[in-house]
Order: structure tokens, then C-alpha cells, then sequence
């Protein structure tokens, strides 16, 4: 990669999407271009081949995609398998087409086995069954990786795939109805410690274990991937600790100053009682994250405050 490739960065004002322009930036890249959804559909064929002749992009981070919690994954599956289906095969396509040097495609750990070997290595993939709650959004995003391979086999292709595992900070997604459990919690503190509430409602046991990495860790692996890898298999991006969803919910509820009483809604889904990334590989090829929890998640309540107005709700 040179400093000066034009580097089109689809979705990117998202969680995923923001973090990796504002890597980039860091690191020297001066030619990043992006285009909102109402600027430019991905799920519309036509429009993406008439950007991609248009524009004509070096680099090509697919980061745009159809996410969402357990209720919106359990809610609406047809629409999170079509649109981010649409969305994957009309940009990997016009990257063929257009002949760009380099696509880095990003999923999601949520591809893996229900009951996968802990921790995941990336060679668990199509071992076994999906996690029901999130099934249609696992099957695109592995449809996805498994075209980047494909057009990488048959045409020699630059296309690589990573997947993160969960992940929050800046310009994370609020919204009660569609947000991880990471931005869910921070908000009902929050909202909690303002009111003067005396409880707030969790869904679940608190037992399931999950991983989370502060986003900029993550768009940082990006770049280094982007500069350092062109391997077939995909790469697995996370901490390698884990930590319980109830251990998360002190935490979080510490750091916002909560001091109300947490009530858990066992009547509702755990989801997958245990998801730990293996990050052998990326630590092999030299990379390791650098924010620990305690600090991303203050870094990511301080980023709610100051921006609880314009934050997605």
C-alpha cells in the first residue's frame, strides 16, 4: 500500500468503519473516500458499479453491513441475511471488476460454531451448528469471507477476511432495540444514574462469557493486516480474554457511577454460553491490542456523554 492510494472505505461512519479512517489517518493515509447510505446503496447493484467505475479505488475496506443485537437478529432475519448478502456480493464483485489492489472483507466471530473448541481457532469455520439468536447474519458474513477466498483461488485476487470480536467505543450504536450488550449497558446506566432509578433490567443469567475489544484496537489490526497479509484464510482479531457478561455489568455500572440494584431477566436468551477468539495467528504475524477493558470502557462512556446528542438511539 502507498500513502496516496485512493482508499474507499464502505460504512464509514459506523463503529467499524470510523475507527478504520481514523487509523488510517493516524498512520498517513491521505486519500480516504467514503459515501453515507443515502449517498450511495450498497445493496443496489447498479449504483455500486456505477461508484466503483467512477471512482476507481486503490484499497477497498468492506466494513458496511446490516448488525444488531439478539432482539433485532431474532426480529427481522430475512432482512439481516439479504441486505448484508446484497451488500457483500455487489462490492466484492465490482472489486473484481475494477480490478483493486487489495479488499479487506470484515465479519464477525458470531460465524462460528455455537459449541466451538475454546478459544476459537479460524479453522473451527463450518465445524458445526450456528448460535440460533444470530444465525442469518453468521450465514451472510460466512457467504462473504468464502467469496473473498473464492475470487482469491480462482483469479489471484488480493481479497483477505478478518473478524473482529465484539466490539464498542466511538460512534457505537445506542439504540435499545438493535445495540450490542456493551452500548446497551452503558446507556441503561447511564439513563439510570440521571433518573435516579433504583434497579436496571438485564436480560439473561449474566453467566455467558464474551471478549471485547475497544474498536480503535481493531481498526489498528486492520491497517497492519492491510500492509502485512494477503493469506487465504481469514484472521481472527480480538484479545484472547474473556470476561462474564454479569462481571461486565459491574464493571460498566462502576464506571458510569450507578448504585442502584441490576435485576436479571432470566426469561430471556443467553445467547452463546461462551465465545473466546484464538488470536495465535495475528499475534504471530505481529500484532497484539493495547487497550485493556477498564480503560476502553471509560473511554467509551466518556465518548456517550459528550456526544449523547447526536449518538445513535
Amino acid at each position: 500500500m502507498n500513502k496516496t492510494d485512493k482508499i474507499y472505505v464502505a460504512g464509514h461512519r459506523g463503529l467499524v468503519g470510523s475507527a478504520i479512517v481514523r487509523s488510517l489517518k493516524r498512520q498517513g493515509y491521505t486519500n480516504i473516500i467514503g459515501r453515507t447510505h443515502k449517498e450511495l446503496d450498497l445493496t443496489n447493484q447498479a449504483a455500486v458499479t456505477e461508484f466503483f467505475d467512477t471512482e476507481r479505488p486503490d484499497i477497498v475496506v468492506l466494513a458496511a453491513a446490516k448488525v444488531g443485537g439478539i432482539h433485532a437478529n431474532n426480529t427481522t432475519p430475512a432482512e439481516f441475511a439479504y441486505e448484508n448478502m446484497q451488500i457483500q456480493c455487489n462490492v466484492i464483485k465490482c472489486c473484481h471488476d475494477s480490478k483493486v489492489k487489495k479488499l479487506l472483507f470484515l465479519g464477525s466471530t458470531c460465524i462460528y460454531p455455537k459449541l466451538a473448541p475454546q478459544p476459537i481457532p479460524e479453522d473451527a469455520l463450518l465445524t458445526g451448528p450456528l448460535e440460533p439468536t444470530n444465525e442469518a447474519y453468521a450465514i451472510a458474513k460466512i457467504a462473504g469471507l468464502e467469496m473473498c477466498k473464492f475470487y482469491k483461488r480462482q483469479y489471484g485476487d488480493d481479497f483477505i477476511s478478518c473478524m473482529p470480536t465484539n466490539l464498542y467505543g466511538p460512534e457505537d450504536n445506542y439504540d435499545l432495540q438493535g445495540s450490542h450488550v456493551m452500548p446497551a449497558m452503558i446507556r441503561k446506566f447511564h439513563e439510570a444514574k440521571v433518573s435516579g432509578a433504583k434497579s436496571v433490567e438485564l436480560w439473561g443469567t449474566g453467566a455467558p462469557l464474551r471478549e471485547f475489544l475497544y474498536v480503535d484496537d481493531m481498526a489498528d489490526a486492520c491497517v497492519f493486516l492491510l500492509e502485512n497479509y494477503s493469506g487465504e484464510q481469514h484472521v481472527n482479531i480480538g484479545t484472547g480474554k474473556e470476561v462474564s457478561i454479569r462481571e461486565l455489568a459491574e464493571t460498566v455500572k462502576r464506571i458510569v457511577g450507578f448504585e442502584g440494584e441490576i435485576v436479571w431477566n432470566t426469561d430471556m436468551p443467553d445467547g452463546t454460553p461462551r465465545k473466546l477468539t484464538n488470536v495465535d495467528k495475528l499475534h504471530s504475524l505481529g500484532f497484539t491490542h493495547k487497550v485493556e477493558l477498564e480503560e476502553g470502557i471509560a473511554l467509551a462512556y466518556e465518548w456517550f456523554r459528550q456526544n449523547v446528542d447526536k449518538a445513535r438511539m
